[in-house]
């Protein structure tokens, strides 16, 4: 019997979706607002990195960069940890890409969409019930009316329910893809392997395909994102503590203490020789402060 890897880690989701040009067009024609009759063909992979064009310049890495050949930009990230800034990194991230397709010289017209998707694997919208969330340029009263540029989407994971968007097939097929297989999966279901693309993903997260190094990593990747999920509830709790004491600086303290907290693991990560970037994909940290730490 088949054992499997859980597709979230850093590990098995660059392996799916940044190997592999069908499987990452499949699931941002499923997951992306994109026009109809503007839907991806083709996907070249670019580097993940971008660089800087001046030395003050922020350098930032993202799971998967890709392009298609009308030039449209597409960043993929997986995050295990919600924190305060991601929202400002997504928009950085996809600034960056946006301003990086201009030389001086060039035309403005030449200037074509980003699209940002966010996988997350943590709720960050409490009060609302959609688990998917498009931001764009609109105009304050007339929405409708928008500048083309930018398309950032977060989808919160918990909140995934099958039955949201029945309608929308492949959605649910990789939206159940990724929530649905882990190391505890026996048994992978029927409609899944019906699916070309889901089958193709379902075969990239067999633990046969991976080797004894991986699979170390793998783990510590698993360990990194639980103690960072236990660390993230910290500050919240010393807040409430703070308040039912009558201490307005509980907030701010159960902050401190975490953050003090996740770098010290992320130290802990690099001594045990886990990647920069796989710590900061755990932890919820840059990579800035992974390699400081």
């Amino acid at each position: 019997m088949a054992k499997y890897l859980d597709p979230k880690a850093d590990l098995t989701f660059k392996k799916v979706f940044g190997e592999h040009p069908n499987l990452v067009a499949s699931l941002l024609n499923s997951l992306l607002p994109l026009p109809a009759g503007e839907e991806i063909a083709d996907i070249e992979y670019m580097s993940p990195e971008r660089v800087p064009r001046t030395s003050i310049g922020k350098n930032s890495i993202v799971d998967v960069f890709c392009k298609t050949k009308d030039g449209r930009k597409f960043i993929v990230e997986m995050q295990m940890c919600w924190t305060a800034d991601f929202k400002d990194r997504a928009l950085f991230n996809s600034a960056k890409v946006y301003v990086d397709q201009l030389e001086h010289a060039e035309d403005f017209s030449l200037l074509r969409p980003v699209y940002s998707l966010n996988l997350v694997d943590a709720v960050f919208e409490k009060d609302v019930p959609e688990f998917i969330h498009h931001y764009k340029v609109v105009h304050e009263k007339y929405t409708d009316r928008l500048i083309e540029g930018f398309h950032i989407v977060f989808v919160e994971l918990p909140k995934f329910k099958p039955q949201s968007i029945a309608e929308r097939k492949m959605a649910v097929l990789w939206l159940r893809f990724l929530t649905e297989i882990d190391k505890t999966t026996e048994q992978v279901p029927d409609e899944f392997m019906e699916s070309s693309e889901i089958s193709q993903a379902v075969k990239l997260v067999e633990e046969s395909a991976y080797t004894r190094e991986q699979l170390m990593g793998y783990d510590l990747f698993w360990d990194a994102v639980r103690v960072a999920k236990t660390l993230a509830s910290a500050p919240e709790r010393s807040y409430k503590a703070g308040l039912k004491d009558g201490e307005a600086k509980g907030k701010e303290a159960g902050l401190r203490e975490g953050k003090e907290k996740l770098l010290q693991t992320a130290h802990n990560l690099k001594a045990m020789n886990l990647a920069v970037e796989q710590i900061a994909k755990a932890t919820g940290l840059t990579v800035e402060e992974v390699v400081s730490s």
